[in-house]
């Protein structure tokens, strides 16, 4: 399945130009469904939570991120019942529950969850996916990974003691172990959590960036860049939106179009296609205007996703000038060196990148070596590592 994630700085038409790519991938024979967490200009709004036919071929479904919030938590009393019994506390019926926030980050995952391996997992060819605003958007795709680490280390599912054990256990330990149901959830959302990233991960997905030219969409732009990289997330195309009829007697309409064409020629010259939407006077208001805003733009069907690992590692053992290092090469396009951290804690790398943070794992070979300098030229970060001799032994 290709997957497009839609995302940009906001009030740049995001969500009309990921219904808009959706709808011409549909109207090119491809079965699509669109998820947003917004009602779209032009599309009838779906009801319910189940993916709705609302054009030949495209599908449609919202987020309700109030009724997830309620139906989570009424499930979490329903499986601690035992333990709030216990402490004579007073459940909360599902319509005294206000959401809290957080919610609707919760509420997306749990339906791209829903669409990579639940019940909809089938019978698409391309998923269209509305994030939220661009800094939303790059903390909500590290979410997956971030809980899953928490989940681990808070739960691990190798100290969880046979039912037969747990009684005596507690009595050792002179505290109550940690409830099954516990254990339990925390494998089942740890499993949705998974077909997350995979999907995230898969070289079929690609994140699509919705910007009006100006400054402004300059600056987020090349911020992101580097949390993007970091992420290991690869562009597909840069949608430029309302842009302006380049000639015009209007002497102020031709000054904001001289500032987008400044701004669209250092678009141009990046690695990154642009797609220029043209300003259609007006606001989108049918599937007819989303059908001109996506002319160009329907996603490509091969269109190339992340490489499965985004960084690799130099073994310069043995070359001429060798130092007896590996070399860590972690592209991070945007990065500057002075708000640059790292961290080596075990077998990790705590990396920190401006407003950017990511735990690493280190693979195999690094996990026995000790960090012997960093440095960060040209967008590309290089790590070096010198083997431990007391973990790999010279042969000889």
């Amino acid at each position: 399945m290709r997957t497009v994630l839609v995302t940009g700085p906001g009030g740049a038409g995001r969500t009309t130009l990921a219904a808009a790519s959706a709808l011409a991938a549909a109207r090119g024979g491809r079965r699509t469904l669109l998820v947003t967490t917004d009602p779209v200009p032009g599309l009838p709004v779906p009801a319910g939570t189940a993916p709705a036919e609302v054009a030949d071929g495209l599908h449609h479904v919202r987020t309700d991120s109030a009724a997830h919030f309620r139906a989570e938590l009424v499930a979490l009393q329903d499986r601690a019942s035992g333990v709030l019994d216990l402490l004579g506390a007073h459940r909360m019926d599902a319509e005294e529950l206000t959401e809290l926030p957080g919610g609707r980050q919760l509420a997306l995952l749990h339906t791209l969850h829903r669409a990579a391996a639940g019940d909809w997992s089938t019978g698409y060819d391309v998923l269209v996916v509305d994030l939220p605003p661009l800094a939303d958007a790059l903390a909500l795709l590290a979410l997956p990974g971030q809980l899953r680490r928490y989940l681990r280390r808070l739960l691990p599912p190798e100290r969880q003691a046979a039912r037969a054990l747990r009684p005596m256990l507690a009595q050792i330990a002179g505290v109550p172990m940690p409830a099954q149901w516990l254990y339990e959830a925390s494998a089942r959302k740890d499993t949705e959590l998974a077909a997350v990233e995979t999907l995230l991960q898969d070289r079929a997905t690609t994140v699509r960036l919705v910007a009006e030219p100006g400054p402004a969409a300059e600056g987020a732009l090349d911020r992101a860049r580097t949390g993007l990289a970091l992420h290991g997330l690869r562009v597909d195309t840069l949608m430029a939106n309302r842009v302006l009829p380049r000639h015009s007697a209007d002497p102020w309409f031709a000054e904001l179009a001289a500032r987008q064409d400044k701004c669209l020629d250092h678009w141009h010259q990046d690695a990154v296609p642009v797609t220029e939407v043209p300003h259609l006077g007006r606001d989108p208001r049918t599937a007819e205007d989303l059908g001109l805003l996506g002319a160009d733009a329907a996603p490509d069907e091969r269109a190339p996703g992340p490489a499965p690992d985004p960084w690799w590692t130099r073994d310069t053992r043995g070359e001429p000038g060798d130092d007896g290092v590996l070399t860590w090469c972690l592209p991070l396009p945007g990065a500057v060196k002075e708000e640059l951290r790292l961290v080596r804690r075990g077998d990790e790398l705590l990396l920190t990148a401006g407003e950017f943070h990511r735990v690493l794992r280190l693979e195999s070979a690094l996990r026995r070596c000790t960090v012997a300098g960093a440095a960060l030229t040209d967008g590309l970060l290089r790590v070096r590592f010198a083997p431990d001799p007391g973990l790999w032994p010279r042969s000889g």
